[in-house]
């Protein structure tokens, strides 16, 4: 009886440790550093929760904002994509103070639960599904289908970027072997690397769509983001439209071309790669301070930060870094973090 329950308290005290060990957490109560693919999870938690503060800014416990923003985003859309728009900005108009309360709660809850390691897969699958209806009711599938969409302010919409980053940051046990850069290993490298394709190749083909093609149409658009933004954005504004006036198309179609190259990066032997992600991140923080003035987070009415912060998180995905010697690093050691870590 003694040798059992010693054995009992050597497997209890053995399953305890492991778990200590797995949550990062030494037996001096300090936190171990969280690997590639954890950090980029708290990065993306952390927009979240700002997202969902800026969620209670008081424009958004108005009837304006369902009547005017959201209804909005059903201009130019087929109408089967249209008329459940207007059905919920009409909802949300009536009903403002009780839907946007549970809008910025739903969105602190996901970053919460992306935030704690234990419920991370709880919160990354619930970004994936509220991203999805975000982006169709909230912006109208980012202009895809109503010819306005243009990358440099925020096209295809941000929402839809927090979908796919929490696919490609959703913890798994693919082999790091198989796994050069962090978002091949929730889907495997030719996913992983197809995804981006069709992400920034389709960000090359709208920056040619329709009217971004006319010489004072990017001009335009830039001037027009001034309103509403304190001096020294507006400032940033108004020089940047000057750059471009009357030189629309010549922008447009050097942004397309960076875009492809982009695309086809990921392809690209590592050291080329690298460059293409940099490059990426580059243009991420081009568009956030130019077309997107900063998310608006200097306005009453920025609902998250826009694509560009999301576009430059992406691309830490795709960095490939040398093989780490740490042994107890998931990725020398061939194999992804425990599934109770999370990451």
């Amino acid at each position: 009886m003694r040798v059992s329950t010693d054995a009992t308290v050597t497997g209890v005290s053995g399953v305890l440790s492991a778990q200590a060990g797995a949550e990062g957490v030494t037996r001096g109560g300090a936190w171990s550093r969280p690997d590639g693919r954890r950090a980029l999870q708290l990065v993306l938690a952390t927009t979240w929760l700002l997202d969902g503060v800026l969620q209670l800014q008081s424009f958004f416990f108005t009837k304006n904002f369902g009547l005017q923003m959201i209804s909005g985003m059903s201009q130019g859309n087929p109408s089967l994509i249209a008329r459940p728009i207007n059905w919920s900005g009409t909802s949300i108009g009536h009903h403002a103070v009780l839907t946007d309360s549970f809008f910025a709660l739903v969105q602190i809850a996901i970053a919460l639960a992306i935030a704690w390691r234990p419920t991370v897969k709880v919160g990354l699958g619930a970004s994936i599904a509220w991203s999805v209806a975000v982006w169709w009711v909230g912006e109208g599938l980012g202009g895809v289908l109503n010819g306005a969409a243009n990358p440099v302010n925020g096209a295809p919409g941000a929402v839809i970027i927090y979908a796919l980053l929490a696919v490609l940051l959703w913890p798994s046990d693919r082999p790091a072997r198989k796994a050069p850069f962090i978002a091949a290993r929730a889907v495997g490298e030719p996913v992983a690397k197809g995804l981006w394709l069709v992400l920034w190749g389709s960000l090359s083909y709208f920056a040619l769509l329709g009217a971004n093609r006319s010489a004072q149409r990017l001009h335009d658009l830039i001037n027009g983001e001034a309103a509403g933004e304190p001096r020294w954005v507006a400032w940033i504004d108004r020089h940047s439209a000057g750059l471009v006036d009357h030189r629309g198309l010549t922008a447009m179609v050097v942004t397309a071309i960076l875009l492809a190259v982009v695309a086809i990066g990921v392809y690209l032997p590592p050291s080329f790669s690298n460059a293409t992600v940099v490059v990426a991140i580059v243009l991420g923080g081009a568009f956030w301070v130019v077309g997107e003035n900063f998310g608006a987070l200097f306005t009453n009415g920025a609902t998250d930060v826009n694509s560009g912060p999301l576009l430059m998180l992406l691309a830490a995905a795709y960095w490939r870094r040398a093989r780490s010697d740490d042994p107890a690093d998931p990725a020398a050691a061939g194999e992804s973090a425990p599934s109770l870590v999370g990451a």
